[in-house]
């Protein structure tokens, strides 16, 4: 499905192939030969997103970008099944397996890999050719690599690159839930709100 967005509609390569239940949706551009396979979600919410060459977007992938972040994904990328990847730049011949999270202001250098549920933080760098081992998650510019079960450390590299800043626009100071997501109902309004004209 092919939605279009704030006047944005998806640019989609003639030599891509789109399952007939991936979603796509505003300013988002497919380069050739690019697979988005069934129930994948492409959501462009304000920025842009670009997708490369010869791409493969698995089943149940979400990709998103916001007004803050574009998402840039370079040629002969994998995203793997169930991965959310948001507002972020992935350099060419990455992988980011099953279940990966990948989120806001994280580059993604060429070649690297982000294994089976790893997690890459905020505004973190993952070197060329680096790995993100399974379960594990990279924090910070440059990224330390860390298992899960060292939350504390995580946390403590974490918590400077101000999460709700980042991604919301309040500081940690004085975000909170009401704050959050009133804020988010509005900008998603815009786009559920098109559709639901239709």
């Amino acid at each position: 499905m092919l939605l279009t967005h704030a006047g944005k509609s998806p640019d989609i390569d003639p030599d891509a192939i789109i399952a007939p239940n991936a979603v796509i949706c505003g300013d988002v551009r497919i380069g050739p030969g690019c697979r988005v396979l069934f129930g994948a979600q492409i959501i462009a919410e304000g920025g842009s997103i670009h997708i490369g060459r010869e791409c493969i977007v698995m089943e149940n992938a979400v990709l998103r970008s916001s007004a803050r972040h574009d998402l840039r994904i370079g040629n002969n990328c994998l995203i793997g099944p169930n991965t959310h990847v948001v507002g972020c730049t992935v350099e060419d011949e990455v992988f980011i397996a099953t279940g990966a999270a990948v989120f806001h202001a994280a580059h993604l250098g060429k070649g690297c890999e982000v294994r089976i549920n790893g997690v890459v933080h905020l505004k973190t760098r993952v070197a060329a050719g680096a790995t993100v081992p399974i379960g594990w998650v990279a924090v910070g510019d440059p990224a330390q690599i860390l298992p899960a079960s060292e939350h504390e450390r995580i946390w403590e590299l974490q918590q400077p690159l101000n999460f709700p800043l980042t991604v919301y626009g309040l500081d940690r100071s004085e975000a909170s839930m009401v704050k959050i997501t009133r804020g988010l109902s509005a900008t998603l309004a815009s786009c559920l709100g098109e559709q639901a004209d239709r």
